[in-house]
């Protein structure tokens, strides 16, 4: 899902992540659950919107899969590294169940629709297999599971949100939380898998939105990232009075609950992002002045064969005027390389326009042909893989110069930076991050907790981290 992820709370190189909740249910009688998260933030969200679901039907969540009852793996199908990584972990868990016949085994998401019949029949890797728009039956499916039958549901929904399901926030540092805004895509990216595995595009009520994240800040939450494969086509009627709602008036009604609540967001797509996104927010200060936006290739005519419906000219005027209305707005993409057909030429036009850009952060990888996609369908994957290897680490050694810069850049600053916890390193020190999603490490002072606000003066940095002391 390539415009998705944003920073390391979701990259697909995390590999997997269980979850719990901060207070998990205590009943004895209970069979427990154990899931395992792959790929963007809307795999992370949806297995939290999962773990409602079953909660409610009295399942309990474990961080132990080794005291499961059933093993969940919410999947991605974006990239192959991905699907091999599950496929490896279904064949552990697989293991397991000689000792433990009674353990059920079930693939969730993206994977599931497209490789259902190879996890079920040819390999028997799995006893449940769910698609992104079938969670709600997974209390059935189990059941049908535990009785010797295999439980499948992988129907696509024209209308499922999860609007009405209050998410379960796993493994929460209780400061942050994504706040999923709609699902699907209407984009046909050619190299994408999305459209098929998500189906199409629709916007979750956006009552039930606000009311969310208006929760989330009453439960002490101080920053939502409202999600969607992209957010700037969200639109959504209220019938009472055919007013419609766009995700500048979403935006501004989320960023209206309160000026403590910092709001962010992702993705936007470059041929959708409006001045009036743009306007709301210059216009609230607790709006995130950060965008991630995928450019995926440099050049037009490889942009053409990706149907990206834009030009390199046309985003690089989208860039200028993100710059003109929100002066030092930070910026982050996706780049793919060794796409079908990419010339040397072309790759030098992403270099150049990396120079151009100069991207805070980016997210960089090799074209990997998915089934299914009209990639595969229409093109030849002819560029070499170790070409594809080597364009690749040109672009990551050129964005590691300009993430430095941008680092640099922030010297001798103070920034108001939202206490997210301890810093990975130490205990000793908090880590948080900037309006513009920069992470900030320093030292602990005073009588700050999570979820505080305070000024750091910035006095040193790597390529990725500013570190500072409080001021």
């Amino acid at each position: 899902m390539p415009g998705i992820a944003l920073d390391t709370k979701h990259d697909e190189s995390r590999q997997g992540e269980a979850f719990a909740p901060k207070k998990a249910v205590t009943n004895p009688f209970t069979k427990k659950f154990y899931i395992e998260s792959y790929g963007c933030a809307m795999n992370f969200a949806d297995s939290e919107v999962i773990a409602s679901i079953l909660q409610k039907e009295n399942f309990e969540i474990t961080t132990q899969f080794e005291e499961a009852d059933m093993i969940f793996i919410n999947t991605c199908s974006i990239r192959e590294k991905a699907e091999t990584t599950v496929r490896k972990r279904l064949t552990e868990f697989r293991q397991m169940k000689k000792h433990n016949p009674g353990l059920l085994v079930g693939v969730l998401g993206c994977m599931a629709e497209r490789l259902k019949s190879k996890f079920l029949e040819e390999e028997k890797l799995v006893d449940i297999v769910v698609g992104p728009d079938a969670y709600r039956s997974l209390p059935s499916l189990i059941e049908e599971a535990e009785s010797g039958q295999k439980g499948v549901n992988v129907l696509l929904s024209r209308e499922e949100t999860y609007g009405d399901i209050s998410p379960i926030r796993l493994n929460s540092n209780g400061v942050t939380a994504f706040v999923s805004i709609m699902r699907g895509c209407n984009n046909m990216c050619s190299f994408c898998v999305v459209p098929f595995t998500r189906g199409r595009e629709r916007s979750r009520d956006a009552e039930s939105v606000v009311r969310e994240c208006t929760d989330l800040f009453e439960q002490g939450f101080r920053e939502v990232t409202l999600l969607g494969q992209n957010v700037d086509s969200y639109q959504w009627v209220k019938n009472s009075d055919n007013l419609i709602i766009s995700f500048a008036n979403l935006l501004e009604k989320v960023a209206q609950i309160s000026p403590l609540l910092r709001v962010r967001f992702s993705t936007s797509h470059p041929k959708d992002i409006t001045d009036e996104v743009l306007f709301t927010m210059k216009k609230y200060d607790n709006i995130c002045k950060y965008i991630h936006l995928p450019v995926q290739s440099g050049s037009s005519k490889i942009l053409q064969m990706m149907n990206r419906t834009y030009t390199r000219e046309w985003y690089i005027s989208k860039v200028n005027r993100i710059r003109e209305i929100l002066p030092g707005c930070g910026l982050s993409t996706d780049s793919i390389s060794g796409f079908c057909g990419e010339t040397e030429e072309d790759h030098k036009e992403t270099l150049s326009l990396f120079e151009y850009c100069e991207y805070d952060l980016a997210y960089m990888y090799f074209y990997s042909e998915r089934p299914g996609t009209l990639a595969e369908r229409r093109f030849k994957d002819d560029v070499p893989l170790e070409v594809k290897k080597r364009r690749l680490q040109e672009i990551v050694a050129l964005h590691r110069i300009h993430s430095l810069k941008s680092m640099e850049r922030d010297l001798d600053k103070t920034f108001k930076v939202l206490i997210e916890g301890n810093s990975r390193k130490s205990d000793e020190h908090w880590a948080g991050r900037t309006d513009h999603n920069k992470v900030v490490v320093f030292p602990k002072t005073g009588d700050l907790n999570k979820g505080d606000y305070v000024d750091v003066l910035i006095e040193e940095c790597t390529a990725g981290t500013l570190i500072g002391r409080v001021k």
